[in-house]
């Protein structure tokens, strides 16, 4: 007699609706942007991004009570910190956005959880072993691969050339979202969740606005549209990414990142006429092979950090 499957709590599938939604969310965001990014320079784009998700945000802390909590800070040295990193990091990301196809900067970007455990294992003293080395030297090997046909041909001529500046801003920014998540996993010793998310928003908006002097321009309306839809889908994503982790672990929704891949070749395909090469999809497929082992590994040893801990620092 076969025995009755395991049905999933009515809790964990809520968090993966709502990890679903913050993931179309945020894949839409970046569609915005990449879209606006022909016209408007990366600064400008970060200030709108940050600036529009600050609205949104303070609304869904005083619809939960939370506003003056959220508000209230312990440590604003780290939150300063914390939000220079992202600052860049969002402003790399959106320079790869505007020089390389979609899909291939979404799959750089899936290297920062794999940077994390390096940086974690080196400044915040987690132990990694042989397994999770071993999935960080696989997605290391994956982004390799995406990389090296950009950097082979960066002597060549000028698109090629922007096209390795692209793919050298996108790992930059992984790799600072990364060092992001280090101080987050500082921070939430001591702040709350909500408070991470605005003082993030306020940072970045404020640094995106320092960049006024150094190039802005006079967007067309259409241009407008998107960059304000980018921050207030922005300040929507953070929203869902936040409540999902309050239903179910980190290492049970986390893999569900790794759809945004799938959006992104849609997306990639139909709205901006990018097809990946299979280089590129072989590296993704590296690279989100190592994250989920990486995620389960964690899951096993017992390693999951809480609802505030999995959050994100930075959406870019």
């Amino acid at each position: 007699m076969t025995a009755p499957q395991k049905q999933l709590s009515p809790n964990v599938m809520r968090a993966v609706g709502l990890k679903l939604a913050a993931v179309v969310i945020f894949t839409a965001m970046a569609s915005c942007i990449k879209a606006a990014s022909a016209e408007v320079p990366p600064g400008q784009a970060v200030f709108f991004r940050a600036f529009f998700a600050i609205p949104v945000i303070l609304f869904w802390l005083s619809w939960q009570g939370k506003l003056a909590d959220g508000l209230r800070t312990k440590n604003f040295g780290g939150h300063l910190w914390r939000g220079i990193v992202g600052t860049c990091a969002m402003a790399a990301g959106f320079t790869g956005l505007a020089l390389l196809p979609f899909p291939e900067v979404t799959a750089i970007g899936f290297a920062s959880p794999i940077i994390t455990v390096i940086l974690a294992a080196m400044f915040l003293g987690e132990k990694v072993r042989l397994f999770r080395i071993s999935a960080v030297l696989i997605g290391l090997i994956g982004v390799t691969i995406i990389l090296s046909p950009r950097f082979s041909a960066a002597t060549g001529d000028n698109i090629t050339a922007l096209a390795a500046l692209g793919a050298s801003a996108a790992l930059a920014s992984a790799f600072l979202r990364a060092v992001a998540l280090v101080f987050t996993r500082k921070l939430i010793v001591y702040e709350s969740t909500p408070t991470i998310v605005f003082y993030f928003s306020s940072i970045a908006a404020f640094f995106g606005l320092m960049t006024l002097p150094f190039g802005w321009v006079v967007p067309s309306n259409l241009t407008i549209l998107l960059l304000v839809s980018a921050g207030i889908l922005g300040g929507f994503g953070q929203i869902f990414l936040t409540s999902s982790y309050r239903y179910a672990e980190a290492g049970v929704i986390a893999p569900f990142d790794y759809t945004a891949m799938l959006l992104a070749l849609l997306i990639g395909y139909f709205v901006f006429g990018e097809t990946p090469t299979p280089i590129v999809l072989l590296g993704a497929s590296l690279i989100i092979a190592a994250g989920v082992f990486i995620i389960l590994r964690e899951r096993r040893l017992g390693l999951t950090r809480g609802p505030a801990k999995s959050v994100t620092p930075s959406q870019g």
